[in-house]
């Protein structure tokens, strides 16, 4: 049965310990352990090791060395326990020691899907300018379970994601402000919709968004989109000419009334 001969500190990790064993043939280097596992099995120098128990100190020295991965993991920010799987999965880590880490994790409190997903939407909500459907969507992906998640956006209110989407919508109306009104509200739908708002919050914040234009605005945003098309049409008989320049102004939100106020004073 193979012997302890000497146990040694590792040079470039103070938790880490060699132990060499006597298997008849003289002392050899055979294997490495975690402190924590060395003190849970009492090794020692002289101690005999029979195969069942060098079986059970490598299994315990993987869950120890996967754990320490896990806690490394953990130290930059706070994680869901489906991305804490994911890490240790990507490092190869077999799935029963990844659910035994998962086991101790929780046993210390270094995972708490509840905890997470709180500050998570509290994050979210003070960095960025996702509204509640994307935030919802990130959460499930990390894992957490519906009913978390429902609780933790009780940490965006109703106001708050409106003051949100209300301040996009004035920000964006610089960006489209030559566009009709009709376009320019289709587009700050879709800039919506794509960062994540609720439609009922889309509804409300277009509609109180300070977007409205004056009439000689909304002609100044035609005239501009009609110099594009004048360009294309202008070899056509006039009376062509009139019609696909009203059906591609039509097409880009302006209003007929609007069109045919331009149209004239161009005439």
């Amino acid at each position: 049965m193979p012997i302890i001969t000497k146990i040694t500190v590792q040079k470039k990790n103070n938790d880490r310990y060699n132990i060499f064993l006597d298997e008849g043939s003289g002392e050899k280097y055979a294997f490495s352990v975690d402190e924590a596992v060395l003190i849970k099995h009492g090794l020692k120098k002289g101690q005999e090791l029979d195969e069942a128990l060098i079986i059970e100190i490598h299994y315990q020295d993987d869950i120890r060395k996967s754990y320490n991965l896990a806690i490394q993991y953990l130290s930059r920010r706070m994680r869901s326990e489906l991305e804490v799987k994911n890490h240790l999965r990507t490092k190869e880590v077999e799935e029963p020691i990844i659910l035994e880490v998962i086991h101790k994790l929780h046993q210390y409190s270094f995972l708490n899907d509840e905890q997470f997903s709180i500050a998570y939407v509290r994050t979210q909500k003070n960095t960025t300018d996702k509204g509640s459907s994307l935030i919802k969507i990130e959460l499930k992906e990390k894992g957490i379970a519906a009913h978390l998640i429902e609780s933790a956006l009780k940490e965006f209110s109703w106001e708050e994601e409106l003051s949100t989407a209300i301040s996009l919508c004035e920000k964006y109306t610089q960006k489209y402000k030559k566009d009709s009104m009709r376009m320019m509200k289709q587009k700050l739908e879709q800039m919506l919709v794509r960062k994540g708002f609720p439609y009922d919050i889309i509804n409300e914040a277009i509609s109180t968004s300070d977007i409205a234009k004056e009439e000689n605005e909304e002609l100044s945003a035609l005239s501009k989109q009609a110099e594009k098309y004048a360009k294309k049409y202008q070899g056509l008989p006039p009376f062509e000419y009139e019609q696909k320049m009203k059906q591609a102004l039509f097409r880009k939100g302006f209003s007929l009334d609007l069109i045919d106020k331009y149209i004239q004073n161009q005439e």
